[in-house]
């Protein structure tokens, strides 16, 4: 393993310890309070924004293999199902509970505002992390001004096409797992997540997470903003609304209990 690679997954591991931290006592405090969801919301994104920025720098320059940046991205996923806590760190998730009514409108419009936020602040923190030149990866990216491309490889509706069927997946499993226990559910999840990335990731770089996109990729070169919204905002905007019409309305899945009688 390279120093840099060494670097990464120390400033990985301090990112989620660190959002865990400060995420338990948070929640605790404000536990039975409409400010918990909101706290967890503005953690819980903030630590996934940070930690795709990292997996991304190593995946895009290449430091290391495809399968390990798989196997990161599936250990990252994990990680997130199982220290979120109830949030959704995703726009989109939380626009499909409050269609659900799981949730008011108002609710959802403020945890996504938490959602977007944090993901700013995700962006300034990792350029802090990287500007202290802590490996040589993290200095040479301070030196080029923090620049980044396009991850749009594709013809703009070819591109919204494949964030649309990457949410549609990603929508369908959490449907389809919601009366699984976590330890099923999230490595489900996770391995749903893993294959969108791996099947769309050359054509979009698969975040479908509005709130990510704008963390990672608004403001890299190749694309404009405009364009950016109808990948990353409207493409996986339609997706979650194909599944959740699709499977709550058309098709709606079997109760487990009923599976399991079968």
């Amino acid at each position: 393993m390279s120093a840099d690679v060494a670097v990464s997954l120390a400033v990985l591991v301090g990112v989620v310890a660190l959002s865990d931290v400060i995420r338990k006592p948070l929640c605790g405090l404000l536990a039975g309070t409409s400010m918990r969801s909101y706290a967890a919301e503005l953690v819980s994104t903030f630590q996934q924004c940070c930690c795709t920025h990292e997996l991304r720098l190593l995946s895009e320059l290449g430091v290391v293999p495809v399968g390990v940046s798989l196997t990161l991205t599936y250990l990252a996923a994990v990680t997130h199902g199982l220290t979120f806590r109830g949030a959704t760190g995703n726009p989109i998730g939380t626009l499909a509970q409050a269609y659900r009514a799981r949730i008011s409108g108002v609710s959802a419009l403020l945890r996504i505002a938490c959602q977007f936020a944090a993901a700013r602040a995700a962006h300034t923190a990792v350029q802090v992390i990287w500007g202290r030149g802590l490996s040589g990866l993290h200095a040479r990216h301070a030196l080029s001004g923090f620049r980044c491309a396009s991850a749009i490889r594709a013809p703009l509706h070819t591109a919204a096409c494949v964030e649309l069927a990457c949410a549609f997946a990603v929508q369908t499993a959490v449907t389809h797992t919601r009366g699984l226990g976590d330890k099923y559910r999230v490595h489900a999840t996770a391995a749903v997540i893993t294959s969108v990335v791996c099947v769309g990731g050359s054509v979009t770089g698969a975040v479908f997470n509005p709130a990510l996109a704008f963390s990672t990729l608004f403001g890299c070169t190749g694309s404009s903003t405009a364009e950016y919204c109808v990948v990353y905002w409207m493409g996986p905007l339609l997706g979650m609304a194909s599944s959740v019409l699709l499977f709550d309305k058309v098709s709606p899945p079997l109760p487990l209990d009923a599976i399991k009688r079968k």
